[in-house]
């Protein structure tokens, strides 16, 4: 049995590696879809697909788990077809583990188990306050597997994340 996790992964945390490593416990493979794959460059989306792609292969071989699957999904802003075009893409799955309301709701109305998973350490282990960390120059870099803060100081996601930051106004 497989399991399906989607997230943004913006960076991925080591929050987002506890749930994996929880799921490889119950299934024989995970499937981890790198959901808004089509969004780069900005402030909530500073990495690419293969650059997250490139993190979350990392980090899985650090830590030693080779029963995954990475599956770039980009948003078709199209409800009804979404969960179909995920089903296309991705390997076959028994399950979804999901807590964003709508994600929960589409694969349910297609007839999927939907698992909600703890968030671990929430109010440390989140992209967004890891991306605010970035920008701030704050430390950062414990909050995600040492192979993510690699990947991200070699693509130059930091001096990125901090040109994001301005704003093109008149000084």
């Amino acid at each position: 049995m497989r399991a399906l996790f989607i997230g943004r992964f913006q960076p991925f945390h080591n929050g987002h590696m506890e749930l994996v490593k929880s799921i490889k416990e119950e299934y024989e493979a995970v499937i981890i879809g790198i959901g808004s794959a089509q969004y780069s460059h900005t402030i909530d989306n500073p990495f690419t697909a293969g650059e997250r792609h490139l993190m979350i292969s990392r980090a899985m071989a650090e830590a030693g788990i080779h029963n995954y699957y990475l599956v770039p999904i980009e948003d078709l802003h199209r409800n009804a077809i979404w969960v179909p075009h995920v089903e296309s893409i991705a390997p076959p799955f028994d399950v979804v583990y999901a807590n964003n309301p709508l994600t929960r709701r589409l694969f349910e109305e297609r007839g999927y188990e939907v698992k909600r998973y703890p968030l671990y350490r929430r109010h440390v282990y989140s992209g967004a306050e890891i991306r605010r960390r970035i920008m701030h120059n704050l430390p950062w870099e414990h909050l995600v597997p040492p192979a993510v803060a690699a990947t991200i100081k070699e693509i130059g996601g930091v001096e990125r994340l901090r040109d994001l930051m301005w704003k093109d106004e008149e000084v």
